[in-house]
């Protein structure tokens, strides 16, 4: 039997242009946070994969925060780290495997 299938809705895009110097201010600060937790990252991460797998790793203020959940990791970076918008959550698989 041929079941007919309705194409998807279309996709809407809007884009939004931001000029207010406030918001670009806040914006680009939030990314400075971002890439230093990323900088972070990718220096240190790799030492903490063979010792954390099938946990959660959350990144704060440039400090690694390692919870069996996903939302426990973020609360502990919250918490260390109120004002910090540039963290990031990462979840460490509990096999080896090649992952495209």
């Amino acid at each position: 039997m041929i079941v007919a299938r309705t194409p998807p809705p279309p996709i809407e895009v809007e884009i939004i242009e931001v000029t207010d110097p406030a918001e670009l201010a806040r914006m680009r600060a939030q990314q400075e946070r971002s890439t230093k937790n990323t900088n972070y990252w990718n220096a240190h991460a790799a030492t903490l994969f063979d010792q954390h797998r099938g946990r959660y790793v959350c990144v704060a203020g440039e400090q690694f925060f390692i919870a069996d959940s996903a939302r426990e990791a973020d609360a502990m970076a919250i918490a260390a780290h109120p004002d910090d918008d540039g963290r990031f959550l990462m979840y460490f698989p509990k096999e080896k495997m090649v992952r495209i």
